[in-house]
């Protein structure tokens, strides 16, 4: 009977964190707009989380994209395709890598940096402060958070794909000598708008939402002591992982037509 009231209350747990983030979400979502106030907090936050997040996303893609080159051409150079290696290198970042990879490092950087801020802010009673004096934390400090990571992620994404594709470009053309003319009309007769990027975008949107959504979270619910930051702070990196590679699995099911 232990096992199964501990698996009940485990269950009971998972259900209350479930329904207490969906309700703090609903609370950071509707809050009045205040446009002229708001402003200044988001830009603020955009430089934060999107211009100090530019580096590792662009070295990142950089790096990743011509590993793509370079062993797209090897499997290629057996088959006697080499002139596809530029619609196999779109393909892959735009598809899949670009979103998936940059919601990865995006947890990484920016949402450990949130979970790690506003825990401190607990932490030293800032929080309370704001209460006592009659300001809205979720207003003030939670809200422009989340808007910024929601706008910096696509913006992130978008950047890694292209970089990517610069630098299968560097390997294939460059280093390797495809033909570039063949490099980028075959990219440019395989890759559709709607189908690619389009869906590319979507993916980035839903990934920088919950991975925004997680670390917010974590980070104004944690056990206000150095130890508990560091939990957060950890499961914040976690939990928008995992959430990231499955929600990449369901969006392309349903992209692709699976669903």
């Amino acid at each position: 009977m232990k096992y199964i009231q501990k698996l009940g209350q485990i269950g009971l747990n998972f259900c209350h964190r479930v329904g207490t983030s969906g309700i703090f979400l609903v609370q950071t979502v509707v809050r009045r707009p205040r446009i002229v106030r708001f402003t200044p907090l988001l830009i603020e936050q955009l430089y934060m989380i999107g211009i100090l997040s530019l580096v590792i996303i662009m070295l990142s893609g950089l790096f990743i994209g011509m590993v793509l080159g370079l062993q797209g051409f090897n499997i290629l150079q057996k088959f006697g395709a080499t002139e596809q290696l530029g619609q196999m290198v779109a393909l892959s970042v735009v598809r899949e890598l670009g979103p998936v990879i940059s919601a990865l490092l995006f947890a990484g950087r920016a949402g450990s940096a949130l979970t790690a801020e506003i825990g401190l802010m607990q932490s030293t009673e800032q929080i309370a402060s704001m209460e006592m004096m009659a300001v809205d934390p979720l207003w003030r400090i939670i809200a422009p958070r989340f808007w910024a990571g929601l706008i910096s992620m696509p913006v992130l994404a978008i950047i890694f794909s292209a970089v990517a594709v610069f630098g299968g470009y560097l390997v294939g053309v460059e280093w390797l000598g495809v033909d570039v003319g063949q490099f980028w009309s075959n990219m440019q007769a395989s890759v559709d708008f709607r189908l690619d990027v389009v869906n590319g975008i979507i993916k980035s949107v839903v990934f920088g939402f919950v991975c925004t959504w997680i670390a917010i979270y974590q980070g104004y619910h944690t056990v206000p002591t150095a130890e508990g930051i560091g939990r957060a702070t950890t499961k914040t990196v976690v939990y928008s992982s995992l959430a990231t590679l499955g929600l990449d699995f369901i969006l392309t099911a349903m992209m692709l037509g699976g669903w």
